[in-house]
């Protein structure tokens, strides 16, 4: 058997390949047969494909037989112009977003650029530098991309979590149904069942300090949806049922409000002042204090109560702390 015909890259390619392809594993000897190499050989590669991230499982078995975790693989996709477009603003947003540096979304970005029309890609690389220059105080990518692999493979992630008002780090074990990215907050989120609660929970990546990929699995439940889930929230969290938010707004901001879709439950009423008043349903109204605050005097919450009386109190220490300056 010789290797000599083949570049390494392009083995390591072939041997993936075989692998995504053979569900239920192969064994060093078939891996041999199939790439023309002596097994030794074989042995270094799936060494090197590990080492690349490639996510390869072993069996028990003698001789043991190796595969790709299903869902690692991507189909290929053939994109159009509109489309091309729409990857782009969407790598935008999520560069503007995205308060963290992550590897992962500046390889797929690039990676993007790599097939996009000249004059998009040129704009998606801009990003990319954009991306890379701002590197957070800590690097995410090794828990990104373990709960990725565990939402793909459906196996359950032993995390170390601190939540924002604690001191302490607690473990729990979580299967992750999926992950989201919230603007609102900067930042990244994993939401699945948790042992500790026993019932879907959220937590922030950011404050994960350690993930572990275990051998356990689970299955996503029938009809779980995480766009359903989070259909009332106005961020990332998600019921009870959602409370009535009324906000009245200045028409210095009336025109910025009325040419944005807020939230898909949303009413706008304008009135002869050129002011309007928008009207939405959501869970958890609290998540919309960042919101709110960013309009300053220019707006004035209506309803519920304790939103308005909230704000109100915010509003007076703000006052306070400004007096104490002069």
């Amino acid at each position: 058997m010789t290797d000599r015909t083949q570049t390494k890259a392009q083995r390591l390619g072939r041997i993936s390949h075989l692998l995504h392809r053979n569900p239920h594993g192969l064994t060093v000897q078939e891996l041999s047969r199939l790439c023309q190499v002596h097994k030794r050989t074989i042995q270094r590669d799936l060494r090197d494909l590990e080492g690349m991230g490639v996510p390869i499982w072993v069996d028990g078995k003698d001789p043991p037989r190796y595969g790709i975790t299903e869902g690692y693989y991507l189909p290929p996709i053939h994109l159009s112009l509109d489309d091309a477009l729409a990857l782009y603003l969407a790598g935008r947003l999520l560069a503007r977003q995205a308060d963290p540096y992550t590897p992962q979304i500046v390889q797929a970005l690039a990676k993007l650029a790599g097939i996009l029309p000249e004059a998009v890609a040129r704009h998606v690389q801009d990003t990319v530098r954009e991306m890379a220059s701002h590197r957070a105080a800590r690097d995410l990518s090794e828990i990104l991309s373990t709960l990725a692999l565990g939402w793909a493979s459906g196996r359950v992630i032993c995390i170390r979590y601190q939540a924002i008002g604690s001191e302490n780090i607690h473990t729990y074990r979580m299967h992750p149904y999926f992950i989201e990215a919230c603007g609102e907050y900067r930042g990244f989120y994993v939401i699945g069942w948790a042992d500790y609660f026993e019932d879907i929970h959220t937590f922030r990546v950011e404050r994960i300090h350690e993930a572990r990929l275990t051998e356990e699995t689970f299955e996503i439940p029938e009809g779980f949806s995480g766009a359903d889930l989070l259909s009332e929230a106005w961020g990332v969290m998600y019921g009870p049922e959602p409370q009535p938010v009324r906000l009245r707004f200045a028409d210095e901001a009336a025109r910025r409000i009325c040419e944005t879709q807020w939230h898909h439950s949303q009413a706008l009423d304008t009135d002869g002042g050129g002011g309007c008043t928008l009207s939405l349903s959501v869970a958890h109204p609290e998540e919309m204090l960042y919101w709110i605050r960013s309009w300053g005097p220019q707006v004035e919450v209506l309803e519920p109560q304790w939103l308005r009386e909230q704000v109100r109190d915010e509003a007076l220490a703000m006052a306070q702390v400004y007096d104490r300056r002069n």
